[in-house]
């Protein structure tokens, strides 16, 4: 069977199992449509979770940065893993045993004050529609590579998908497609690593794999991957740094709290019937997100490899005798899988000296003899652009793998994207039926009505976050790392400090999450020139890359929350302390006596 007809029917049978799935799991009630009843079993919603976590970041993005970065990848790793189990021990169980429905209802009642929910569910809106942006975009991709269709059409066909299970589902629907979800994006992930394995190193466990023998070169792996790639002028996989080692620790710190700050995943905690399943249902996620998360840095070398030597076949010999630099002559005939992805656009050769070759070579090398072989051969720099983005869908092509293993990759990566697409569209529901409608504007508006509302709001949602997929703003291949930075210097600081600082009064936590996205918004704003003018791109505030002690844009989440911390706490100091009540609240939150047998629904 061709290729394209194979994806078409696995693809096409995973839409239907989630859209049938939620049809069975439809919600009946705002409870239902919330937090699906507070009934999720430990381990279903561990899975979902893990789904939910696991966006088209994880999947598609993250092996292409580690490929690209090296060493400086890991990051990634420690970041986004480090801040779930700090959401998992820090913030999940207490704010179950709170026992609302939001991230921002929680934040309300905590600090006794509508103001501060409302800042909450504004800050959740940024973080969470900046997010997804990112998300429909990478549905585009996928459906414009593995379906045929342009990247407007896959947008659109994603917007039904997520459409069709997360509005008549609600959390209740949402749940039990992530959980169908993440089994086929697990499967997906793991699968071609297996094969990819054994075939470089003849190990079936990738995550052994990694630092095992390559079986052409009978060398390390990774000794081979670093040969392979400085003889073509890059630098050494195993050593790279993005930036300075300042810059890595603040960039894995803000990773870390904006994943513990994100609302999306929070939410999934208070779909479980008590603060001991919440705890049980993180260490399940845990360990369904470390499948993953184990496996990516053995997919990213293995890909980088294979890209290579694919590119490079006469990396070994030259029996042409064309001169090449340290063997970096490439065959004419470009391969099918190029040919496939070149129609995306993401994947570009430009045949800059005529010779009918591609040379894939770092033209920006600072290795001089290097350099100067490569002139004196007649190159006329790199012709090879290669998207991230592509390195792992496209892996089992590169690496020739059986037609319904490339298709089940793009079931996978569509998995990841709308299964985190869906959880930020219902984070976003909830908090304008809920939060905003509910708590603020019409208090007495029926559960019906409410639940009628929260699905016109993620309809709404929908059209959005589509038309920003559709059309992208200024700043959207840095998406990801803003909403994670407004996560992380808006949400996490508040929520930390109303579980473990009784004090802590509304006046404090709301200057705090103020002050907090401002400054991120004008670090990432200013830096990256996201200011248009007539349709001209204009530069910005703060030049260059390196403006605040070398700290990037995207990392500056942790700054952006360290100065929440101290506005909040100073304001604090100046203002009314928190009422008793509120006080006595706080200090029962945090008692674990009992935690297998509460619920928190006298807090409703």
């Amino acid at each position: 069977m061709e290729l394209q007809t194979t994806i078409y029917i696995i693809v096409g049978l995973t839409f239907a199992l989630y859209i049938g799935i939620a049809i069975w799991a439809r919600a009946g009630s705002t409870s239902e449509f919330y937090v699906a009843g507070s009934g999720v079993n430990p381990v279903v919603n561990g899975m979902a979770t893990a789904a939910d976590w696991m966006s088209a970041a994880s999947f598609i993005s993250m092996a292409g940065l580690i490929a690209y970065m090296g060493y400086g990848g890991s990051l990634f790793l420690m970041g986004w893993t480090g801040g779930y189990v700090l959401l998992a021990l820090l913030l999940a169980p207490y704010l179950r045993k709170f026992g609302k429905f939001t991230v921002p209802q929680f934040i309300g009642d905590r600090y006794y004050s509508k103001g501060a929910s409302t800042i909450a569910v504004i800050c959740l809106l940024v973080a969470s529609i900046t997010y997804i942006i990112g998300q429909m975009t990478g549905v585009g991709v996928a459906f414009s590579r593995f379906l045929g269709v342009s990247n407007d059409t896959g947008i659109y066909i994603g917007m039904a998908i997520v459409f069709s299970y997360a509005v008549f589902g609600g959390m209740k629907g949402i749940t039990y497609t992530q959980v169908a979800q993440y089994l086929v994006l697990i499967t997906a992930y793991i699968i071609p690593a297996i094969f990819i394995s054994l075939a470089l190193t003849g190990n079936p466990l990738p995550q052994l794999g990694l630092g095992a023998d390559n079986v052409t070169s009978q060398k390390s792996l990774l000794v081979t991957l670093n040969e392979v790639i400085q003889d073509l002028g890059f630098n050494e996989y195993t050593t790279q740094l993005p930036g300075s080692k300042l810059n890595m620790f603040v960039y894995t710190l803000s990773l870390m709290i904006g994943t513990a700050g994100l609302p999306h995943v929070i939410i999934r905690f208070f779909t479980v019937k008590s603060v001991a399943d919440a705890r049980s249902s993180a260490g399940w996620a845990l360990v369904f997100i470390a499948l993953l998360y184990t496996t990516a840095p053995a997919v990213a070398a293995m890909a980088r490899l294979n890209l290579h030597t694919t590119m490079n076949p006469t990396i070994i010999e030259n029996p042409e005798g064309i001169f090449k630099p340290d063997g970096a002559i490439l065959h004419a005939e470009r391969p099918d899988w190029m040919k496939r992805w070149e129609v995306t656009g993401l994947l570009k050769w430009q045949d800059k000296n005529g010779d009918g070759r591609i040379q894939y070579y770092n033209d920006k090398s600072s290795n001089q003899e290097f350099m100067k072989k490569a002139e004196e051969a007649g190159w006329k720099g790199n012709e090879l652009t290669v998207n991230r983005d592509i390195i792992v869908m496209a892996n089992p092509e590169i690496a020739m793998l059986p037609n319904w293993v490339i298709a089940l990759v793009a079931a996978g990566g569509l998995a990841a994207a709308l299964s985190t697409a869906a959880g930020l569209l219902m984070a976003i529901s909830s908090a304008v039926s809920h939060d905003l409608v509910k708590n603020v504007f019409k208090p007495d508006i029926s559960e019906k009505g409410e639940l009628m509302v929260g699905k016109v709001a993620m309809a709404l949602s929908i059209v959005l976050a589509g038309y920003l997929g559709l059309n992208p703003p200024g700043f959207a291949a840095g998406t990801v790392a803003l909403a994670f930075g407004i996560a992380a210097s808006t949400l996490f600081p508040a929520i930390m400090m109303g579980i473990f600082s009784k004090k802590m009064n509304k006046s404090g936590a709301m200057a705090g999450m103020v002050v907090g996205l401002v400054v991120t918004l004008f670090y990432v704003f200013a830096h990256k020139g996201i200011f248009f003018i007539k349709g001209t791109e204009y530069l910005g505030l703060i030049g260059g890359a390196n403006s605040f002690f070398g700290i990037t844009p995207e990392a500056f989440g942790a700054i952006g929350a360290g100065i929440n911390f101290i506005v909040a706490f100073a304001v604090d100091k100046v203002t009314k302390e928190p009422p008793a009540h509120i006080q006595e609240m706080v200090e029962s939150v945090r008692i674990p006596r009992g935690s297998s047998a509460v619920t928190g629904d006298h807090y409703h």
